[in-house]
């Protein structure tokens, strides 16, 4: 014998089922939306991660090449 009730029509109430499921529904579909944001957002900060030190190489590099200039600059004359 199966745990169902022989009167399960009557107790099944189907709209308020189809409620809940539309429910649960649009909180999942929150949920994703909501991660899909924040991956989006964690992948932003994993590449800007690397955009300082470049940056800083970058910018020790441009203060070395330009000090090379100016003492070229003054051995010149």
């Amino acid at each position: 014998m199966s745990d169902i009730p022989d009167d399960w029509r009557g107790q099944l109430d189907l709209r308020a089922e189809i409620v809940r499921i539309d429910r649960e529904r649009a909180e999942a579909q929150k949920f994703n939306a909501e991660r899909e944001k924040l991956l989006q957002e964690a992948l932003k900060y994993r590449r800007e991660r690397w955009l300082a030190p470049v940056l800083a190489v970058a910018t020790v590099i441009g203060g070395v090449l330009g000090a090379a200039s100016f003492i070229a600059h003054l051995i010149g004359h």
